[in-house]
C-alpha cells in the first residue's frame, strides 16, 4: 500500500448531510396507509403469476406449453413485486 493514504469515514448520526436547521415533520400515518384491497390484490397477482407458470409446464393451457404464458406469468409476478414496494 505504498503511496496510498487511508481516509477515515465520518461516523455518527447525520454524517454526510448538510445541517440546514430546518425541521421536516414526519408523514402522517393516514397518508401512508394503503387501501384494504391492496394486500389481497397483491397476493392474488403474485399467486396467479406463479400458477400460470406452473400450469404452463403441465401443458394444461390451450395451445400447449408456450413461451407467451411464461412471459405473462413473469409480468404478473413483476407487477406483484412492484405493488409490494408501494404497500404500507
Amino acid at each position: 500500500m505504498a503511496g496510498k493514504t487511508r481516509t477515515s469515514r465520518a461516523k455518527g448520526k447525520g454524517a454526510g448531510r448538510p445541517a440546514t436547521g430546518r425541521y421536516t415533520p414526519p408523514i402522517p400515518s393516514s397518508v401512508r396507509s394503503s387501501p384494504r384491497w391492496m394486500g389481497p390484490a397483491l397476493l392474488a397477482v403474485l399467486i396467479l403469476g406463479a400458477l400460470l407458470i406452473i400450469v404452463n409446464y403441465l401443458g394444461v393451457l390451450p395451445g400447449g406449453a408456450s413461451d407467451w404464458y411464461l412471459v405473462g406469468g413473469i409480468v404478473l409476478i413483476a407487477a406483484g413485486f412492484a405493488a409490494a414496494t408501494q404497500y404500507h
